[in-house]
């Protein structure tokens, strides 16, 4: 068990008012809690009222504001206007607006303390450290209660089923009376308006996979999964001429996801042309709505029966057995239609009055809490009528905002998923050519929707000229021009559902990115940098991420269609014709089962947009900001600090020199000529920015870093503490290259004794089908 991440936290007094106080960094304001406010007896100025956004994405009231309150904390006496928030956790946060008052701030984590200058005075303020938590057996706790005294916590862990999802007091008695649809259902669903049937193309032969080779690890979780789903009677024994082999994906909880393979089935199954909701047409029925329920069907798919005469085709295989599905399978082509079509028919009393429904999502929306409790009453007794069962943990109720397909509905309005343009509105300032050429060849690619394009674009095409590159306002002003002109109309247009949507992706080494675009015209950007773990997968495994988060990031444009995916990595082209072979593939199969995609190679020179989004850095590099050195005197104070380093230097001063290789001079303490730092306190920070990552440090490796440190400073640990502090620098690791030792020459391989005494592969594609 984790500890919780520690922060900065203090005791301390606002005038006579004793309070908890929390110095964070990511808020831009200082607050207190409204009831410490009136506590206070200060005169709150109530024209202070703004909106402010916290941590979990709600947002919060402000009631007001106390002008230059007097604050205590441990030896510091300062003032601060603070505004009231009703704020949880502590009683005050004291953010940037206080932190720049002091200027510069240096912070210990290890020691949790922060170092400042005030009025000419030295302040370290040291945080509260809250003891370690520790997990411990009961029969531990019996022989700690025998032997001495303790402190311990019981905590009750409640699984995610029964939720701790916040429910306002006027739906609570509702919630609780219909109980039962929030529950695992017991038996199988009931037929329905429309159970789901598979058409196969004429003249199409049955698909019959064998399975995949499992580890033994995988067996026991198949036997159970198989098990599981026999109980539950939604599979059966088959004796079909049809099979599927079926694949374990790997949860972020450690659990395996059991799926079934069924793209050689799908390849020949005829597609159903269920018309899918339009969003646009979906959302702008919410029109003066002020509260909002959303729910979440539970496997949305096996509530929904299998014609029997279409059974048998659903069969998959195990390596101990032959299984069918009596209910909708997940992967299934068609499967969204069918669902999509029983939910308006079940809801169809109800729809564009006061419910929305896109496949498994029911949104309930209403303009009083008298109508939402008369219009969620009539959905949960619909769902209990028929059967469907929701999710609670995933539910939401009686809210003023909720997010409901990638858009967020409030009683604003609707307002467009931000992510769609983020990308694009963050692109960092070109700091190279080569970065200018990547913003350029994007934005070019749109500029025949872009009104006189070319005179907006000059003077940045200006600075493409040899020795041209310099960064001036024009050049500014035309970047954020472009930028803007990228993300309103008639650039970003607005998706026609009639047209077929194309998902273009790409991959570089550190990040991917797509575009999603109809006829050529974008509808969202996407662009993420891969995460540490992901950085070293192969060309092609990057490739498929791309594609992975782009058909995730907008399911709702393009569940339920035909759509096209776009990708200048020529293999991907046969990612539906592949035999799976690796977990990672197990995984991306299962993301994209029941989508109904084609895959097209295009050429990286003709893959602009997608490939300059890929290379889009989480954050520019330009400036790193560092600590500062400054005088010997606030090492001297550091060291006087340091209880080993004070007792040496007390030594010295009385003549003992009990320490070898230490002297002083000028009252300052060295060690062999060099200057003595703390080895607990921030100036080892300093120094080895100073020795590494500062202009004249350049990014040296461990040892010159070493070498340049130990020519002037010394402190117990130095190897240990330069070398972890180099590894760990970002900057090095994003663009330094590997100093291995270049390839050796060709060597011939030994010949064989017999056959499997050498195994040698290589990658081959475009084979014709024999």
């Amino acid at each position: 068990m984790q500890s919780p991440p520690l922060t900065m936290r203090l005791v301390g007094r606002v005038r006579r008012e004793r309070v908890t106080i929390l110095v964070d960094s990511g808020s831009t304001h200082n607050f207190i809690h409204p009831d410490v406010a009136r506590k206070v007896g200060q005169q709150i100025d109530t024209g202070a009222a703004f909106q402010v956004m916290v941590a979990d994405g709600s947002k919060l009231q402000c009631q007001g504001m106390l002008k230059a309150v007097e604050l205590r904390m441990q030896e510091y006496v300062g003032c601060t206007d603070v505004y009231l928030l009703p704020i949880r956790g502590s009683d005050m946060v004291l953010g940037v607006q206080w932190l720049q008052q002091l200027r510069r701030v240096t912070f210990d984590w290890d020691q949790m303390t922060m170092e400042f200058m005030q009025g000419g005075r030295q302040f370290c303020l040291t945080g509260l450290r809250s003891s370690p938590v520790k997990e411990i057996s009961l029969r531990s706790l019996q022989q700690l209660e025998e032997s001495s005294s303790l402190m311990a916590i019981l905590l009750g862990v409640r699984s995610d089923e029964e939720g701790l999802t916040q429910v306002p007091d006027q739906l609570r008695p509702l919630v609780e009376e219909y109980d039962d649809i929030f529950q695992e259902p017991s038996t199988l669903p009931p037929s329905r308006f429309r159970d789901h049937q598979i058409v196969l193309q004429t003249g199409a032969e049955p698909p019959n996979i064998r399975p995949y080779r499992y580890p033994y690890i995988q067996k026991a979780e198949i036997e159970r999964s198989v098990k599981e789903m026999l109980d539950a009677g939604i599979i059966r024994p088959s004796t079909s001429s049809f099979s599927a082999p079926i694949i374990l994906v790997k949860k972020k909880d450690g659990s395996w996801r059991f799926c079934v393979d069924y793209r050689a089935l799908n390849s020949v199954t005829v597609k159903d042309k269920f018309p899918i909701p339009v969003i646009e047409e979906l959302l702008d029925e919410l029109h003066g709505a002020t509260l909002f329920t959303k729910l979440d069907l539970r496997s949305g798919y096996y509530q929904i029966l299998m014609k029997e005469e279409d059974v048998h085709k659903t069969a998959f295989r195990t390596h101990d057995g032959h299984y069918e599905f009596l209910v909708m399978a997940n992967g299934l082509t068609g499967g969204p239609s069918t669902f999509q079509a029983n939910m308006n028919e079940i809801f169809r009393s109800f729809l564009r009055r006061f419910v929305l429904i896109f496949f498994d999502d029911i949104l309930i929306y209403s303009a009083t809490w008298e109508d939402h409790l008369l219009h969620v009453a009539q959905v949960f007794s619909t769902l209990r009528q028929h059967q469907l069962y929701a999710k609670r943990s995933k539910c939401s109720f009686g809210q003023p905002e909720v997010e409901y397909l990638g858009h967020l509905v409030s009683v604003e309005g609707v307002k467009a998923d931000p992510r769609k343009i983020e990308n694009m509105l963050s692109w960092p300032r070109p700091l190279t050519i080569r970065a200018l050429r990547g913003f350029l060849g994007l934005t070019g690619y749109y500029r025949r929707f872009v009104r006189d394009y070319g005179k907006i674009a000059r003077p940045l095409t200006q600075l493409l000229q040899k020795d041209a590159f310099e960064w001036h306002a024009e050049a500014e002003t035309a970047f954020q021009a472009l930028k803007r002109a990228m993300t309103t109309t008639p650039v970003l247009a607005l998706p026609d559902f009639t047209k077929r949507f194309v998902v273009e992706t790409d991959a570089s080494g550190v990040g991917v990115g797509a575009v999603l675009m109809q006829e050529g015209r974008p509808i969202a950007f996407y662009s993420k940098a891969l995460a540490p773990r992901t950085l070293g997968l192969s060309v092609y495994e990057k490739e498929m991420l791309a594609v992975i988060h782009a058909v995730a990031l907008w399911r709702p444009y393009l569940l339920g269609r035909h759509f096209t995916i776009r990708t200048d990595h020529q293999s991907l082209k046969h990612f539906l014709e592949q035999r799976i072979s690796s977990p990672l593939q197990q995984k991306w199969v299962t993301k994209l089962l029941g989508y109904d995609y084609a895959i097209e190679y295009r050429p990286g020179k003709d893959n602009r947009v997608a490939d300059a989004l890929s290379r889009l850095p989480e954050g520019g590099l330009a400036h790193i900001s560092g600590p500062q050195l400054e005088s010997m005197d606030e090492i001297q104070d550091a060291v006087q600090r340091d209880p080993e380093l004070r007792a040496i230097v007390e030594d010295l001063q009385q003549g003992h020199a009990t320490a070898p290789g230490y002297h002083l001079q000028n009252d300052r303490l060295f060690y062999h000529g060099r200057v003595v730092i703390p080895a607990h306190s921030a100036w080892r920070t300093v120094m080895m920015h100073e020795f590494h990552s500062s202009p004249t440090g350049g990014h040296a490796g461990v040892l010159r870093t070493l070498q340049r440190a130990r020519a002037n400073v010394f402190w117990k640990g130095m190897r240990r503490d330069i070398q972890e502090f180099v590894q760990t620098c970002e900057v090095c690791q994003q663009q330094k290259y590997e100093t291995t030792s270049p390839a050796g020459l060709l060597t011939p391989l030994e010949i064989p004794h017999q056959i499997w005494d050498t195994v040698s592969m290589d990658f081959i594609d475009g084979l014709p089908k024999s």
